[in-house]
């Protein structure tokens, strides 16, 4: 018995990361489409979305069906519960590249105005907090993890730098009111997925070292 509960959490391990992986490549590719202005490609970030959904659905399933038959303890119960908040986390990302590709079309006429923001800078920020949480979850690595949380500063300070050159791009020019305002639009998205990528850092934390650090920027505090 004890066996085939390892072999069934290392299966639910293997699927939230290749979950990951699938969400990381939405991510990237609705990224490329938008700075690119490639169509085809956000296209294809919308149509497989449902893969996303379909690993959501199956990573709640096993979460549940290992809580309804098994009684785990410690690092194993840590582990469920995070893997139930990571699969959330998660389907959120993956929602978020959806987000960003949707608003390639009306932006492709615009490309040089959005190129000439910040909007790539804080979207290759997000990006690697995004890969840094997963990878830290993958290698079990709580000083990687820490690392992320700092980084949401710095994306926190790009979307408000970025509002406010935006308010002013469009109080100073009218025409660019329509793609100013779907560029605040993404950065509100960017910002969000560093907020996700935060929180599947602090549910590796909590995993490895037992440590709650909601709301507690790193710091901690022993449950």
């Amino acid at each position: 018995m004890e066996r085939h509960f390892e072999r069934e959490l290392e299966d639910l391990k293997t699927n939230l990361v290749t979950m990951g992986s699938l969400v990381d490549g939405q991510l990237g590719s609705a990224c490329r489409a938008l700075f690119e202005g490639d169509m085809a490609r956000a296209r294809g970030v919308m149509e497989r979305d449902r893969e996303v959904d379909s690993f959501d659905t199956l990573i709640d399933r096993q979460c549940m069906d290992f809580f309804a038959v098994t009684q785990p303890v410690a690092v194993d119960l840590r582990l469920l519960m995070s893997s139930l908040a990571i699969n959330s986390q998660l389907e959120r990302i993956g929602d978020i590249a959806v987000n960003v590709a949707e608003r390639v079309e009306p932006l492709v006429p615009h490309r040089e105005f959005l190129l000439s923001t910040r909007l790539s800078e804080m979207a290759n920020i997000a990006r690697i907090m995004v890969r840094d949480s997963l990878d830290s979850f993958i290698r079990g690595d709580a000083s990687l993890a820490s690392r992320v949380l700092v980084s949401d500063d710095v994306v926190d300070k790009l979307d408000g730098g970025l509002f406010r050159s935006l308010v002013a791009e469009m109080k100073d020019h009218h025409d660019r009111i329509e793609p100013a305002a779907h560029i605040l639009i993404l950065s509100r998205h960017l910002e969000r997925l560093a907020d996700h990528a935060t929180n599947i850092a602090e549910d590796v934390i909590f995993i490895v070292e037992a440590k709650l650090v909601k709301h507690n920027a790193g710091e901690g505090i022993r449950p």
